[in-house]
This record gives structure tokens, C-alpha cells and sequence, in this order.
């Protein structure tokens, strides 16, 4: 499928050691398009060990390596970018930054969020949760914001969230990226569920 979406991996919020050789496993078997380093931990220790960790293995593989809010850990630890979770500061970092790192927003279920962001020099929105949640609770990223969006808006979109296989099926068509963490991080063969979430469209 010519248009099917990529695929863009999100860390579990905790890794150890042995995650390397698992996040290898996959970018050796799956092409993928970018990478978020997204810890539960606000620790710039912690979070510099996962970065340098994530960052062979991603470079390794010529995949982009974005880290979630830790602005300033992002040139000193030669990441590629940053995924912000208040698209709030997008327009004064683009400034500060200029054109070349990646600069990614979480807009929830805004469109008006998303479209503030990419005027404000997003290079891509993410739109989440697109699955339903364990509990039902809050908004959902419905299939027709995508819809809507891959249509009327060229800035590339992100579905993520509580993804499943037929979600992802549904949404195939709508978005440029989906994004996969704890989806298969929590399987015991990451590679083996990547394949299975992703059938639809490979």
C-alpha cells in the first residue's frame, strides 16, 4: 500500500539495559520512521542513560531520535529533536532553533491546537488517544479528525494511543505515522506484535 502510514515508535516509560538489543530486533525487522524517548521519569540523569542508550541503537539505524519536553538535553546529547507535549512553545523554539531539529506537538483531540501548532512551525501533530482507553474515560481522537486532516492539512499527523490492530486498520488510510509504545513493549515478542498490529497495511 503506496500510502499506508509509517511507523514511529514510542519507548516504554521505563527501559533497562536489555532494551537496546529489543529496540534493534525491531528497527532490524520493521522500517521505522522516527523514535520518542518518552520516560515516566522528569530525572535528566535518568533520562541522559536512556538517551545515549536509544541513540546508538536509533543511530545505528539512520532513525531519527526525538525526546519528549527535555528541551535542553536535546543538542547536548545529539538528539534529533523534540516532542512537546504543550504545543504552547513550539513558535519561540522554532525561533530559538531554526529550521533543522525536529520539533513534533501533542495537540489531544484539538484541531485548533494542531493547526496553531503548525503555523506556529510544528513538523508534525500528534492526535491522541485514537484507541479507546482501558476505562472509557475522556476524549478520543475520533478516525474523522484524521480524515479531516489528511484532506484539508499538509502537515504530516501522528495517530497514537491505545492502538489495536483494528483501530490501526481504520485509520490507515487517514494518517501519516502511527505511533507504537507500551502496544508492544509489553508483549514478549515485540517484533511479532509489531507485525500483527501493523497487517493491515503491510
Amino acid at each position: 500500500m503506496d500510502d499506508a502510514p509509517q511507523l514511529y515508535l514510542v519507548t516504554p516509560p521505563e527501559i533497562d539495559a536489555g532494551f537496546a538489543d529489543r529496540l534493534a530486533a525491531v528497527l532490524d525487522a520493521h522500517p521505522v520512521a522516527c523514535i520518542r524517548l518518552d520516560l515516566a521519569t522528569r530525572d535528566a540523569d535518568r533520562v541522559t542513560r536512556a538517551a545515549d542508550l536509544c541513540r546508538e541503537v536509533a543511530h545505528r539505524f539512520d532513525v531519527p531520535l526525538v525526546v519528549t519536553d527535555h528541551v535542553a538535553l536535546v543538542d547536548p546529547l545529539g538528539l534529533d529533536g523534540v516532542h512537546l507535549t504543550d504545543p504552547r512553545s513550539v513558535r519561540k523554539l522554532r525561533a530559538d532553533w531554526g529550521p533543522d531539529p525536529i520539533i513534533g506537538a501533542f495537540c489531544g483531540t484539538s484541531r485548533h491546537e494542531g493547526m496553531a501548532a503548525g503555523e506556529a512551525g510544528a513538523d508534525y501533530v500528534a492526535f491522541g488517544p485514537a484507541g479507546a482507553t482501558p476505562l472509557g474515560m475522556g476524549d478520543r481522537a475520533a478516525p474523522d479528525l484524521f480524515a479531516w486532516w489528511s484532506e484539508m492539512i499538509e502537515l504530516p499527523v501522528v495517530a497514537e494511543g491505545a492502538l489495536d490492530a483494528a483501530t490501526i486498520a481504520a485509520l490507515a488510510q487517514a494518517t501519516d505515522f502511527i505511533a507504537l509504545g507500551e502496544e508492544i513493549w509489553r508483549a514478549d515478542d515485540p517484533v511479532a506484535c509489531l507485525s500483527e498490529l501493523t497487517a493491515a497495511f503491510r
